[in-house]
């Protein structure tokens, strides 16, 4: 790609951007929220055509037109979000839009042929029969990335491909496309995980503001450099310098014996109590699945138990009487949910109305039952302007905004009303690494108030840098708990993995 240029509006996406990327390696590119990174590999797909500039395949000139002519060039794409349709089977997702005969049972076992041998030799093993909406996560990714191949993939863009992924599925893809090299694939990995980078690619190019400000082999490279390069500063991840362990003061929010099953009647909560005080970060850890998504669920309102009680200050519930998401709001509970897109905020709504959502009775938002439009539209400028938006824009929707601004937007709502308890889950989930910093001061701050977070995390490295005290989760039960000066990644994983500390 060749001096490639391209604005929407005033926003300069990408500024005369050049990448040379070599065939069969894995090529990183990083950069903050809103550097450019997607717009230039959407530019390559097809999404969006260039301003200006030129791209080369294989030496050639590429007209690229739209993603038909993109796919035809052997360019696939692997976007952040999966493009799936759930009710439909594996089999079915992969040759919809591909189909190679017009009796649906003829083109199934034609393209059944083509896909056992391609699976067979890539290692992407997926179940064809089943419903996407049954396959984990890591399955999933797996099924987004053999479609791609179907369709004749030499050149595989992967957007924040680990984004949802275990550690165990993150090492299995990476064997994968570390296989997919083997074999003659160019790979394009977009993302904010620099440990990622350093373990998988051949060579990295940073972008910033639309610019590329570093392109380097990764043998040239390290973790301050790469986070460097992207932030145009020197940024700190780990614990606060100099930083104590915070005890805790008084108790804020007690559950006892939480039970949950799900609609199949699996035990999601199997007897989980816990306590959160003031001034204290409580970290969950566990492998993605076992129970951490549910207590929060519970814990916020979103679902009742079917045992088990809450304490909040004077307030006691039980599974008959279990509290709603508008009293613990009311109770000065808070929750940032770990899925931003569906339960955060409401896409199509401008910046300005998914910041109220939920909070939009209070009597500043709400007169004898009309909207007080401006207020709402200031305060979301304001929170904009505190918890760095960016753009801090009011009305753009909130689709439109990159992940890690999303995030901020949905923080910016729960912290602003200074709660007592703020239940936060996978807060920096496909975030950059100047917007982790960030975030992570901001949950710090609220501590230092006097409230209390509990932080849900499938990242290790944020748990120890954020938590005082760390609760493991395993099969739906804790599975131990540790102050932080007792933590380490090895302690932790052996509780995840349910083995005990010895």
């Amino acid at each position: 790609m060749r001096g490639i240029d391209k604005r929407f509006g005033a926003v300069h996406a990408n500024r005369a951007v050049d990448l040379t990327v070599p065939a069969g390696t894995i090529h990183g590119i990083v950069g903050e929220n809103g550097a450019g990174k997607s717009t230039l590999m959407s530019i390559l797909y097809g999404f969006y055509q260039a301003d200006s500039g030129e791209i080369a395949i294989d030496g050639q000139p590429a007209q690229i037109a739209g993603s038909s002519d993109a796919i035809a060039r052997g360019v696939g794409m692997v976007h952040q979000h999966f493009m799936l349709v759930d009710t439909l089977s594996a089999l079915d997702n992969i040759m919809l839009g591909a189909e190679p005969h017009w009796q649906l049972p003829r083109a199934r076992a034609a393209v059944r042929a083509r896909l056992e041998p391609l699976m067979r030799d890539s290692g992407l093993v997926v179940n064809l029969d089943a419903k996407v909406a049954d396959l984990p996560v890591g399955e999933r990714q797996r099924l987004e990335i053999l479609k791609t191949l179907y369709r004749g993939a030499r050149i595989l863009i992967l957007d924040e491909p680990t984004a949802v992924l275990t550690p165990a599925e993150t090492e299995a893809l990476f064997q994968t496309l570390r296989g997919l090299r083997g074999r003659g694939t160019t790979i394009l990995l977009i993302t904010h995980k620099l440990k990622e980078i350093l373990a998988l690619c051949d060579a990295v190019t940073v972008m910033r503001q639309g610019a590329v400000v570093l392109d380097a082999s990764i043998t040239e490279v390290g973790l301050d450099s790469l986070a460097e390069a992207m932030v145009g500063r020197r940024v700190h991840l780990g614990r606060e310098e100099g930083g104590s362990t915070h005890r805790g003061g008084e108790r804020l929010l007690q559950a006892g014996d939480l039970v949950w099953h799900d609609a199949f009647g699996v035990p999601r909560l199997d007897g989980v109590s816990l306590v959160l005080r003031a001034g204290e970060i409580v970290g969950v850890a566990g492998v993605s699945g076992n129970g951490q998504s549910e207590l929060l669920d519970v814990l916020s309102g979103m679902h009742p138990p079917q045992a088990g009680s809450l304490e909040v200050g004077g307030d006691r519930f039980t599974p008959e009487r279990w509290i709603d998401p508008r009293r613990a709001r009311e109770l000065r509970i808070a929750h940032v949910p770990e899925d931003r897109q569906t339960r955060g905020l409401v896409l199509p709504f401008p910046a300005w109305e998914s910041a109220v959502l939920g909070y939009q009775t209070r009597p500043c938002y709400d007169r004898h039952g009309w909207m007080q439009q401006r207020r709402m539209r200031d305060d979301c400028a304001q929170m904009m302007e505190r918890y760095d938006v960016r753009p801090r824009n009011p009305a753009l929707r909130s689709s439109k905004f990159s992940g890690g601004n999303q995030q901020k937007l949905v923080l910016a709502r729960e912290a602003m009303p200074e709660p007592q308890v703020l239940l936060v889950g996978q807060p920096t989930r496909g975030v950059d690494i100047g917007a982790i910093e960030f975030i992570h001061g901001r949950l710090r701050a609220m501590r230092d108030a006097g409230g209390a977070v509990l932080l849900v995390s499938s990242e290790l490295d944020e748990i120890l840098a954020l938590a005082d005290r760390v609760l493991v989760m395993n099969a739906g039960r804790i599975a131990g708990e540790l102050p932080i000066d007792q933590c380490s990644e090895a302690a932790l994983g052996r509780l995840m993995g349910g083995s005990g500390l010895h």
